[in-house]
């Protein structure tokens, strides 16, 4: 009864069986390995770094994709771990070389993940080789075997990814976000129906509706773990990110159209045939992502954009009916829509490998489609090379936790002293609180290894035992413990590392003493380390970096009006917008790793993100419909607009002051609706001389007024709870 319940307890923390699945085959690698290592070929050195390379890229690497990719990518390494392994040994001769040396490398390894996600996924790998390698004995001589102990093991366990119980593939980015556009084009296709029929009911409109709105909230990068995350520098994946962004506002502009439905049929109703035809470019666009597909044509999206400008009250022709303020409304909003459509198709042919066309121009939202992937890694390292960078106080944090580790190691002659950083690594988080409460697991489950691993040495002298029990300890560590929780983690880890140590180096029952006190050294510098830089975590800094995002918004949103007015294109106020941008992901993706404090609990990060995408998104596509100058010389909309654009601005300092004290804006009223908003621009539309504007001026006052309501839906959480909806990744 007792393996009953236990086995029914590990199946449903383990749906499908991946984690027994990965540990069964770690598992046999690694005994694979060891076994031939130690007792085929004889040598406690081939088998050390054989053993420890199978666990360090097999249980600590993270790596994504399917089963051929993250063996390319485990094959890819190698020469990585050669120069680690290499600069390791020859370190090892001296504690505080080798001490500066887990400085340099402990910081570079860990900030490169600010460029790829897969980097970061092996960044603990990469720092355990050079950890092991760079501890005594030194022996240069020995380096041979050590990398080919190595190589031996990461090539066996490549192909085991592809070959030995491959685990199943999630659906990636790329497939949600076809997934999300067909969502959304389904939503379009049903808000027109309702736009050209409001009588015939609503086609399945909600439903639909419901459908996008949950598809589309599954791209947030929080809800993808981070080696799948497209958070990489190249154009490829900050392409996906855009499509991303146009999908929301896509979805939100669709939101507003249809609740502009006209009282009465209107077959031929210009807004509807835009709607239909945006509907089929965003279906393409979706499509378009999945592997060998064309890229999407933009022909019939610019055609249907052509026809309903022509159709538009004071047209490109300057004719036209008198201008009626619902049907402004609708054409606005459609060609809004129409320009985020044809943002998210320009964005999938960049992710799908296509080049920019000239038609496809976007000045400063596709220009890292200019530029080569070394370019573009570089650009996001020395926008991480701020003081407000939480991925360089992470990285920081650990490299001078490991340094010191190494240092007190050395100073110390501890026989395992690698065991110490490892438990620095293993302890050490993001946060002081996140570190303290790691701290509890590893002390107490290593204490619990230890006595039971160090009683068994007392009983059993016999190394052969240790070596036929090897494959259970390894399934009962990286599969069962896992299972069970952090404690049981520590604990049968310990057990391992004994048994594996008690066939290389015989030491008795002082080898679990060794490692408890290592072990415990260990973290409490993780722990004093936490404690002592940048305690916050990223709370803090995700504060400060979303101020100052808001505060670049509401100045670019300033910028933009006066470009239409007249002035200079807002090209450096919307680059500022894109380079805070980069911090405040960075910050917010940490972020949800975390413990968080109560002041950002308090803060509704989606709506605050959302409001600064929405702002960088939205103007260049503005200012591709309605160039700069478009309303200069038309004074009365030039000081209504200015006005407008002033109190906008107010709001988003504001809101950036709050949110830097951990005091969000509260309750705001309820926005009017699209016609109401016209109301104060209403005088002028009756301006026969300024008609051929009007498209223009009624399209800046929507975008406008677009952006006040996503600030409209920022509010406070209820009391107690977090202001995160989306969740944890």
């Amino acid at each position: 009864m007792l393996g009953t319940s236990l086995l029914g307890r590990l199946r449903s923390r383990d749906p499908g069986d991946a984690v027994l699945r990965r540990a069964a085959r770690l598992t046999l690698v690694a005994s694979v390995v060891f076994y031939a290592c130690r007792y085929g070929v004889g040598s406690p050195m081939l088998a050390t770094y054989g053993l420890f390379g199978v666990v360090a890229s097999g249980a600590f690497a993270q790596l994504p994709g399917p089963a051929p990719q993250r063996a390319r990518i485990l094959v890819s390494t190698l020469p990585v771990v050669w120069a680690l392994i290499s600069a390791g040994t020859v370190l090892a001769g001296s504690t505080w070389m080798a001490s500066v040396g887990m400085l340099v490398i402990g910081f570079v390894v860990a900030f490169a993940g600010v460029g790829n996600p897969r980097l970061l996924g092996l960044g603990s790998a990469f720092q355990l080789f050079y950890i092991l390698a760079s501890f005594p004995p030194y022996d240069p001589g020995t380096l041979p075997e050590r990398l080919a102990g190595v190589t031996l093991a990461i090539v066996v366990l490549a192909v085991a990814e592809v070959f030995l119980w491959p685990d199943p593939v999630p659906l990636s980015y790329r497939q949600r976000l076809a997934e999300a556009a067909d969502g959304v084009a389904a939503f379009l296709d049903a808000a027109a129906d309702v736009l050209t029929d409001p009588h015939g009911g609503d086609g399945g409109r909600d439903a639909r509706r419901e459908r996008a709105s949950a598809a589309v909230a599954e791209l947030a990068l929080i809800r993808t773990p981070a080696a799948w995350a497209p958070t990489a520098a190249d154009a490829r994946d900050r392409a996906l990110r855009v499509c991303s962004a146009a999908l929301r506002e896509v979805l939100a502009e669709a939101d507003r159209l249809a609740a502009e439905a006209p009282p009465e049929p209107i077959p031929d109703l210009a807004a509807a045939r835009l709607l239909r035809s945006c509907a089929d470019t965003t279906r393409a666009a979706g499509r378009s992502l999945s592997p060998g597909a064309p890229p999407v044509d933009l022909g019939g999206l610019d055609a249907a954009v052509l026809q309903a400008e022509m159709a538009y009250p004071g047209g490109r022709d300057g004719r036209g009916d008198a201008p009626e303020v619902p049907r402004l409304c609708r054409d606005a909003t459609a060609l809004a829509l129409a320009g985020q459509v044809r943002v998210l198709a320009v964005a999938a042919r960049v992710a799908s490998g296509s080049r920019l066309d000239d038609g496809d121009d976007y000045s400063g939202l596709f220009e890292f489609a200019r530029h080569g992937p070394w370019s573009l890694y570089w650009r996001q390292f020395r926008a991480h090379l701020a003081p407000s960078s939480a991925h360089l106080h992470s990285s920081l944090r650990l490299a001078v936790a490991l340094a010191i580790a190494r240092v007190t190691a050395g100073t110390l002659q501890l026989t395992h002293g690698f065991w110490v950083l490892l438990a620095t690594l293993t302890v050490l988080r993001t946060s002081a609180a996140d570190t303290r409460t790691a701290l509890r697991p590893a002390v107490v489950g290593t204490t619990v290894g230890a006595v039971v691993s160090g009683g068994l040495m007392l009983v059993i002298d016999e190394p052969i035992v240790y070596a036929v029990a090897l494959p259970f300890t390894l399934m009962l560590a990286f599969g069962v413990g896992r299972l069970l929780g952090p404690v049981w983690q520590q604990a049968l880890f310990t057990v391992l590392l004994t048994f594996v140590f008690a066939q290389l180096a015989p030491e008795g029952w002082r080898l679990a003493e060794a490692r408890l006190v290592d072990v415990v050294l260990g973290a409490v510098i993780g722990v004093l380390a936490g404690v002592a830089m940048w305690p916050r975590g990223a709370s803090r800094d995700l504060r400060h970096n979303a101020a100052r995002y808001l505060a670049a918004s509401g100045d670019a949103v300033e910028q933009t009006v006066q470009a239409v007015l007249g002035g200079p294109p807002p090209d450096r106020a919307l680059h500022r917008v894109r380079q805070r941008m980069i911090l405040v992901d960075s910050s917010h993706s940490q972020y949800h790793s975390e413990r968080h404090d109560q002041p950002s609990r308090r803060v509704d990060w989606d709506g605050v993100l959302g409001a600064g995408h929405h702002v960088m998104a939205g103007a260049e596509s503005l200012l591709r419909r309605n160039p700069p100058g478009c309303l200069a010389g038309w004074a009365p909309a030039a000081g209504l607009l200015r006005e407008s654009a002033r109190e906008l601005r107010s709001a988003y300092d504001d809101l950036a002051d709050q949110i830097a004290h951990g005091r969000p804006s509260g309750p705001v009223p309820t926005p009017p609706g699209c016609v109401d908003e016209l109301d104060r621009i209403r005088p002028l539309l009756g301006d026969v001389g300024s008609r051929p504007s009007v498209r223009h001026l009624v399209e800046v006052d929507q975008w406008l007024a677009a952006l006040a309501d996503s600030l409209a839906r920022i509010h406070p959480p209820p009391d107690g709870s977090s202001a995160d909806r989306s969740g944890k990744p």
